[in-house]
């Protein structure tokens, strides 16, 4: 006989969920800031292969990083869900299915950096094939990573659209945080749109600008759900007019 577990409180909920968000920005600023931006150096394959071969620890605790916020952010498209479908459950579910697809080019897109090192330090059968040669590949495939991240932000992107709206809606999350999240997601999107369009445009024109307002919208968020979580009485509200309010 098994013995059913007591259900969470939303407040509960929403402060996991902060924590799991604190993790993922954590771990996303320091592989893509720190270890990227340290180890990678633009147009120079030779010079990208030395630091991380010279710094290989660095970078593989980058990429596991990143690989755990992939796991993260799964647990937390559910907890959005739950959060966000008293205000309306189709626009919920399609947040969270959104936000699900990006999780998945994104961890598709991950696999193009362990290709990049498994290049670096080139197959054995193959001793015989010029070491800068497998440089540039590695080079290439971070490359493509880069490409890959930027086609996952369209959908992260509209994500939190939807989401942006939901909380402005709810009146038991903020609304200030619901109009920067709004901001934010349009402004991957497009940075997205514009590295699909106009490659060499968003990388030396837009990029990080583009993904700048992202900072005061995810860490806000992130720091009111692990602190505050929601208000109860405002979400007991919207439970007495059930979870299938019109969109």
């Amino acid at each position: 006989m098994t013995v059913p577990l007591p259900p969470l409180s939303p407040r509960t909920t929403a402060r996991i969920g902060g924590a799991l968000y604190l993790f993922i920005i954590v771990a996303a600023l320091f592989g893509e800031a720190y270890v990227r931006g340290t180890l990678i150096v633009s147009g120079d394959a030779a010079a990208t292969a030395r630091r991380i071969l010279g710094s290989e620890t660095l970078f593989r605790l980058g990429l596991a990083g990143e690989m755990l916020t992939c796991v993260f952010d799964v647990a937390l498209a559910l907890i959005f869900y739950v959060l966000l479908k008293p205000v309306s459950r189709n626009l919920a579910l399609l947040a969270a299915l959104l936000r699900l697809t990006y999780v998945g080019i994104y961890g598709v897109a991950k696999l193009f950096e362990i290709a990049a090192l498994a290049a670096l330090h080139g197959p054995d059968s193959l001793k015989d094939v010029d070491p800068a040669q497998w440089d540039d590949l590695a080079f290439l495939l971070l490359r493509v990573h880069g490409l890959g991240y930027g086609a996952s932000l369209l959908f992260f992107g509209c994500s939190c659209v939807l989401m942006g709206y939901l909380m402005f809606r709810s009146q038991y999350l903020p609304r200030t945080f619901g109009v920067l999240l709004v901001i934010a997601g349009a402004s991957y999107a497009l940075y997205s749109l514009a590295q699909m369009l106009a490659p060499q445009f968003a990388d030396q024109t837009l990029f990080p600008w583009m993904l700048l307002p992202g900072l005061p919208a995810e860490w806000g968020l992130c720091l009111w759900l692990l602190i505050k979580g929601i208000d109860l009485p405002k979400w007991n509200e919207h439970g007495t007019n059930g979870p299938n309010a019109s969109a």
